[in-house]
């Protein structure tokens, strides 16, 4: 009998931090009854997720954790984002569509068939997305109770060079690029998390990756619910594509657990 992982981990921090570390897309888990939905052959299905996936970032955010005065909690995705993408709307909002990235992909990054035409995601959707959403909606809720505001700040890395799929790859690609949102990034988060990660090579807005991720029961509702994207360019802290980490990972680390300390 198969065993599947836990789709994710809520791993609590201090009862008075409003901190979220949340972490989508550090994994390359592709359960066994999920993989014959892929067409990629073994071979094929590494090379992609080495390209995929934001590795060692939950070691980041982990290392962060540890170091930073407040423990901040932390919501890891335990699963490939190949299974889902928690991130993306689950419908025809999401303008990764376009390139067959919605919340279950269809192609891959450099746009070849990842699943077939007529693909059928709901089974996927059901099994993964919503209760994923639903958890960290809760998350983010206990958070609110708690401590009367919660900081959402997503944790990815992005590729040195522009992978086929990138719909705005023209701009400037950073060492540290911070996503934001014009209702729940204040400029306040967005000048602390300037100050926190110059020490890394400095920050870029927006490019090539912007947005944040907050759960939609409180997106364009809540204030209180402020959320920034941390955007890590890989090659300031691993080899590409899919290799180890090196020593830049402790420098990334201590410049998150400073903003989050600041926050």
């Amino acid at each position: 009998m198969t065993v599947v992982p836990p789709s994710f981990d809520l791993l609590p921090g201090d009862p008075a931090s409003p901190v979220i570390l949340h972490v989508p897309h550090s994994a390359r888990e592709v359960p066994d009854d999920v993989r014959p939905g892929i067409v990629l052959d073994d071979a094929a299905l590494e090379r992609e997720l080495d390209h995929i996936t934001d590795a060692h970032t939950a070691a980041i955010a982990e290392e962060a954790a540890r170091a930073a005065r407040v423990t901040p909690w932390r919501f890891v995705n335990r699963l490939s984002r190949l299974v889902v993408d928690p991130e993306r709307f689950p419908d025809e909002r999401e303008e990764m569509l376009a390139v067959g990235m919605g919340a279950v992909y269809t192609r891959t990054t450099h746009t070849d068939v990842l699943r077939p035409d007529g693909f059928d995601a709901g089974p996927l959707i059901e099994r993964y997305f919503h209760p994923y959403a639903s958890a960290m909606t809760e998350a983010v809720s206990d958070r609110l109770a708690a401590t009367g505001s919660c900081v959402i700040v997503d944790v990815h890395s992005y590729p040195t060079a522009p992978l086929p799929y990138e719909l705005h790859a023209d701009g400037p690609r950073p060492p540290v690029c911070l996503g934001t949102d014009p209702f729940h990034t204040p400029p306040a988060l967005l000048d602390t998390a300037r100050e926190a990660f110059a020490r890394c090579g400095g920050t870029g807005l927006d490019s090539p990756f912007a947005g944040t991720y907050v759960p939609l029961r409180y997106y364009g509702e809540r204030a209180e619910v402020t959320a920034l994207m941390v955007e890590i360019r890989r090659d300031t802290y691993m080899t590409e594509p899919g290799g180890p980490a090196h020593e830049g990972v402790t420098r990334l680390a201590s410049a998150l657990a400073s903003l989050v300390d600041a926050v």
